[in-house]
């Protein structure tokens, strides 16, 4: 019987090790962490294939959609009561095994029962430790218990605080590059206002967007299941679009300089490869070509009409070697989180949605009269 309770703690102090190193990993440690055996991992990757499984059997898109959105604050959720849990039953077994005679069930619910109220620090009295080894467990329990409260309370803020950061960034890209978002509008109006140096710095406030993207993400990745307010909207679609305006400007069109666009490709491309190795994602084909030759042709078009034209004659080759080295990756990011990459050109008559509203029609006309004049220096 001896053995039993020293296996039986030995367990639970194992196990209770376990989920403080992987809540020490998840709320404070600020960088990726390379070790696959995790139990927030395999908590993630079970609970979200049996809810992506649910949300790929509802057909109608905005109910789908709704039910997806629910996923990211109700796994963080639950991911703290599985580590609450997790501990007082632990402690519970701490307790049964230090100062019971003999383990069995009845015990041992009243063990997870003091556990629980020494986690909570409730101190009811109504069941109190007896032994030395027992006190001993209540006093550590109670710390704990106590440090996992304030680090929550602490944690949740920090948590909503970069979701709004990230999504303030996408809600900003409807204006320019529309809802859905697409690279060649983003381009396209730039250059037809003929700002050409705000282009610059736009693609600069992006880079440090990708970069905080890459660096919150990487250190919780549970926000990359918090998805946008509108459904034609998300954060893998503004990290495509940026990519793939990027890569317009790298392959070369007429008096565009490339220096901030390569820039911003490298930190975007980093992002996408490290956000698919921290959801365990692998890289996959794209089953639809996003850019075939009669979606090329639109895009000159356009091009064409805004006063812009490729530099080089292969650019379609050229786009396709930049598209093969990210595309890829986007893809199986989009498979696995269920959300659409968005196309290059984007459909006619398309209405953004900051002027879809019953009144949007008038005040895009207002919006489109005023004149875009360059900002000058004094």
């Amino acid at each position: 019987m001896l053995t039993i309770r020293v296996s039986c703690c030995l367990f639970c102090l194992i196990f209770i090790i376990a989920i403080l190193h992987d809540a020490f990993e998840v709320m404070l440690l600020p960088r990726r962490v390379k070790n696959k055996t995790r139990i927030v991992r395999y908590f993630f990757d079970a609970t979200w294939a049996v809810w992506s499984a649910l949300g790929r059997r509802l057909h109608h898109e905005e109910r789908r959609n709704s039910f997806l959105s629910l996923y990211g604050p109700l796994s963080l959720v639950l991911m703290l009561l599985f580590w609450a849990a997790g501990l007082i039953f632990a402690f519970g077994g701490v307790f049964a095994g230090v100062q019971a005679p003999q383990i069995n069930l009845y015990d041992w619910l009243n063990d997870a029962y003091l556990s629980g109220v020494t986690f909570f620090t409730l101190g009811y009295g109504d069941i109190v430790p007896h032994s030395g080894l027992s006190k001993l467990t209540a006093v550590v329990e109670a710390g704990t218990g106590l440090g996992f409260i304030a680090l929550v309370i602490g944690y949740l803020p920090v948590i909503y605080q970069l979701f709004s950061r990230r999504e303030s960034h996408v809600l900003t890209l409807d204006a320019i590059a529309g809802s859905p978002p697409c690279a060649v509008r983003l381009v396209s109006r730039f250059v037809e206002s003929g700002s050409m140096e705000a282009l610059d710095h736009f693609l600069l406030r992006w880079q440090q967007w990708c970069a905080e993207l890459l660096e919150s993400q990487l250190s919780y990745p549970m926000l990359a299941y918090y998805r946008s307010q509108h459904d034609n909207q998300s954060w893998l679609a503004a990290l495509t679009v940026i990519t793939d305006a990027c890569v317009l400007i790298m392959v070369g069109l007429d008096g565009l300089p490339t220096l901030q666009a390569r820039l911003t490709f490298a930190t975007a491309r980093l992002a996408i490869f490290e956000m698919g190795r921290v959801l365990g994602v692998k890289p996959r084909g794209m089953e639809v070509d996003r850019l075939p030759p009669a979606v090329f042709a639109e895009m000159t078009s356009v091009f064409d009409a805004s006063g812009l034209a490729f530099v080089e004659e292969d650019a379609e080759a050229r786009l396709a070697a930049f598209r093969a080295t990210y595309e890829p990756f986007l893809n199986g990011l989009a498979g696995h989180l269920i959300l659409t990459l968005p196309s290059w050109v984007g459909k006619q008559g398309q209405v953004d949605n900051w002027a879809n509203t019953p009144r949007g029609r008038s005040i895009k006309r207002l919006y489109e009269s005023v004149d875009v004049k360059p900002q000058t220096e004094d």
